[in-house]
């Protein structure tokens, strides 16, 4: 079985949740019990921090992880969803898992996956898990999938739990109120162990609050002073930061992590984790950016970061998936740009055509181009050098574009 076909296995017998939607997404922890006691509780053979919430759970997971990395640890980093290859969602100091051990891996569970028929990432998880075990990490980062409280990473118990916020998403799913969304995610919450919550909402932390009391456990107090400064851009980014920090602060003795280790693992978190497509530049002139703010709460903050940038015209390569509520997402973007409306190709997506429609009569004036790809490259054609061109929208927008520059 080569690489390529042991990642088709895995997408044709457990559908990926990120591609198929709410098809792929199993409810509950039955199937994730029972296969991770098949494989002897891997999660169990290495401490970990656990991070769940709607936006920048990824960026907190990859700077808690620089931050262990530049202390001298061995640190794996479990988070999704990928952008080029399935790889990436599992590292160990920023590498990627070897394309062997997922090829031997896969062969393995043949059996396990027709008796259980788990989702992609049931299957994922305990891989990512068995890996860690057997590559003998000192600590794993780990980002819950989706939600929290039924999230099949849920099985561990890590050093801290880590919140970074709440904003609608995924509302068939997890509910639809922020409230509801909140007790999915304090689902992630044990114990005696410590609580981070990146960001304090007044209608959100009461559920915080009452989840920390039912299970005897305490939320760190939350931290407004300095923190070290991180190479990720934007507002947002300072407020991932924070939360990473007071992560950190919760196990610096346990690891012997010093404000040293923090500084340089904060400001090179993309060269040691491999962190892609957070306010990502591709190209100078005209300037590309691509971000993979995918739900208004990200839209609003790449909003924000826009004022902050100099350009003679605004153009956006704007691609969604269906199951988001993509007429807000077109409201919360600027009427001014000119858009090029795409479609990723997977199942999700939504239909070019009536994104580009439902932009046009929002007044966000721009014509369906096809491909990720062929959008990119008309908007690269209608840019001058001083024009910004930016890429968003979704994952999988964002994941085509880079796929298409790699090329």
């Amino acid at each position: 079985m080569t690489y390529e076909e042991a990642i088709q296995t895995l997408y044709n017998q457990a559908p990926m949740f990120q591609h198929v939607g709410k098809a792929g997404y199993k409810e509950g922890l039955e199937n994730t019990i029972y296969i991770d006691k098949h494989y002897h509780e891997p999660h169990k053979f290495f401490p970990t921090i656990h991070v769940a919430g709607t936006n920048g759970k990824g960026s907190t997971s990859h700077l808690i992880a620089a931050a262990l990395q530049s202390a001298g640890l061995k640190v794996g980093l479990y988070t999704s969803p990928h952008l080029i290859d399935f790889s990436e969602r599992i590292r160990i100091n920023g590498k990627e898992i070897s394309h062997d051990y997922v090829v031997g891996f896969i062969e393995k569970a043949q059996s396990l996956i027709r008796e259980v028929k788990p989702s992609f990432f049931e299957i994922t998880t305990s891989l990512a898990f068995c890996y860690f075990r057997d590559m003998k990490v000192d600590v794993a980062v780990v980002e819950v999938g989706l939600g929290g409280r039924l999230d099949c990473t849920n099985v561990i118990t890590p050093l801290v739990s880590v919140i970074t916020n709440i904003s609608l998403e995924h509302t068939d799913l997890l509910g639809d109120t922020v409230e509801k969304i909140a007790y999915q995610k304090a689902g992630i919450i044990k114990s005696g162990i410590p609580v981070v919550i990146g960001e304090i909402d007044e209608r959100t932390l009461p559920v915080f609050e009452a989840e920390a009391e039912r299970v005897g456990t305490a939320i760190v107090p939350y931290y407004e002073g300095d923190v070290p400064k991180t190479e990720l851009l934007g507002n947002h980014q300072l407020r991932n930061a924070r939360t990473a920090y007071m992560a950190l602060q919760q196990i610096v003795e346990r690891f012997g992590v010093e404000r040293a280790d923090i500084e340089y693992g904060f400001s090179h978190v993309v060269e040691l984790t491999g962190l892609m497509g957070r306010w990502q530049t591709i190209g100078i002139c005209p300037r590309v950016i691509c971000d993979v703010g995918h739900n208004v709460g990200c839209l609003e903050v790449d909003v924000q970061q826009l004022k902050r940038e100099k350009y003679e015209r605004l153009r956006v390569v704007f691609g969604v998936v269906a199951d988001k509520d993509y007429e807000k997402m077109l409201l919360t973007m600027p009427s001014e740009a000119t858009y090029y409306y795409v479609q990723a190709n997977i199942p999700r997506a939504l239909d070019g055509v009536i994104l580009a429609k439902l932009g046009n009569s929002s007044g966000r004036r721009g014509d369906f181009c096809g491909t990720v790809e062929e959008g990119y490259k008309k908007a690269l054609a209608e840019s001058s050098q001083k024009d910004l061109v930016l890429v968003c929208g979704s994952n999988f927008t964002v994941a085509e574009l880079l796929a298409t520059v790699k090329r």
